[in-house]
């Protein structure tokens, strides 16, 4: 005969083994920090030593809640891999990857840092963070999937539809991302990002004297975008700058495309003296078309981004960008929900976190 069945072990069994309420295991399971050393220790080895697993169906069942909070992002494209093979020796390809330039795109690591600050968020709170992606057909099957298995959730601006959104905010707390949505009804997370690209492009024109610019910008109708060209046109307003003077060039965010829209800009027969782009993938796409044609940074050419991300800290030469706390959004987007579960009525709540301007090699204090 096998070995006999016995039952899985409750939080009873490990309050028991313990020594301790069933409230304290729960506290320890919810809110670690919050429990004394000591106790916390006991109760963890208890599990451990039953192989205790918290049941998610008791929990919500217990407190009508699921102990879970959703964060959507938008779905990515698969790029294919246009690698010739060279030579095939048994199960190993010898590949030329000389002329392979797929980027990891800059949503991506955007999205990188505001899914790590959301998990940590989460984990803090005795919370589940569940992460969904959707794009086309699929997006209202995957929004409606997420939306009943969860306690609230946290949207990245034009991810979903608004009347998706109102939809599912009948249901369970909504908060947007990236976009101030309090006119339409939803609690939202952003940041400044009028005021950082005013500020970085001030001291381009005010600081350096530099009048000969042009912005690259993103896609058109990014909310972040919008704003940081709201920005932009405010700086040059405030350095009596006609904005006609400027040539803007709109870009996809990527490192390929702002690279592509660079060498026009520099092979023109009015090169500027400054470029301004609205995120870094787009700025590191333009030091990659000066360096390919020979042209000094900061020297020749002053570069800017907007974002923060590490890649900007590595990159030849460094580059100045302002600083948003990505991870932060995630955090506060965390914190809204919960938010939003204890105070359900009043009107919609916007969070706006500060930003900073980063001066790096790539755009000095001086020149």
């Amino acid at each position: 005969m096998g070995p006999q069945r016995t039952a899985p072990p409750t939080v009873y069994d490990v309050a028991s083994e313990a020594g301790v309420s069933i409230a304290t295991v729960s506290r320890v399971l919810r809110t670690p920090d919050a429990v004394r050393e000591g106790t916390r220790d006991r109760v963890q080895a208890a599990i451990r030593t039953l192989g205790y697993v918290p049941s998610g169906n008791a929990r919500a069942l217990a407190g009508k809640r699921t102990g879970v909070v959703g964060l959507l992002l938008p779905g990515f494209d698969v790029v294919p891999d246009e690698r010739p093979d060279l030579v095939t020796d048994g199960g190993v390809r010898v590949v030329d990857d000389r002329r392979h330039v797929t980027q990891p795109t800059a949503s991506a690591l955007y999205f990188d840092e505001v899914l790590r600050g959301a998990e940590v968020e989460a984990w803090q709170r005795g919370l589940a963070l569940m992460v969904a992606a959707g794009r086309g057909p699929s997006r209202d099957v995957v929004v409606n999937d997420v939306a009943g298995r969860v306690d609230g959730l946290a949207v990245m601006a034009q991810t979903v539809p608004d009347e998706l959104l109102d939809h599912v905010a009948r249901r369970i707390p909504v908060v947007v991302l990236a976009d101030d949505r309090r006119s339409h009804g939803f609690d939202s997370v952003s940041v400044d990002n009028t005021a950082g690209m005013r500020t970085v492009a001030s001291h381009v024109i005010g600081r350096l004297g530099i009048r000969s610019l042009a912005y690259l910008a993103g896609p058109i109708d990014s909310p972040d975008d919008i704003e940081r060209s709201a920005g932009f046109r405010q700086a040059l307003a405030d350095h009596d700058l006609p904005a006609s003077s400027v040539r803007v060039v709109h870009g996809d965010f990527g490192r390929v495309r702002a690279r592509e829209l660079a060498v026009g800009l520099l092979d023109g027969p009015e090169v500027p003296r400054a470029i301004v782009c609205s995120n870094d993938q787009s700025a590191l796409g333009v030091l990659d078309a000066a360096a390919a044609r020979g042209v000094r940074v900061p020297d020749e050419l002053v570069v800017t981004g907007f974002d923060g991300i590490d890649a900007g800290r590595f990159s030849s030469p460094r580059l100045t960008t302002v600083h948003q706390p990505m991870a932060e959004l995630g955090r506060a987007a965390v914190r809204a929900i919960v938010d939003r579960l204890e105070h359900r009525d009043g009107p919609p709540r916007a969070v706006r976190l500060p930003v900073e301007v980063l001066l790096r090699e790539s755009c000095p204090p001086s020149v």
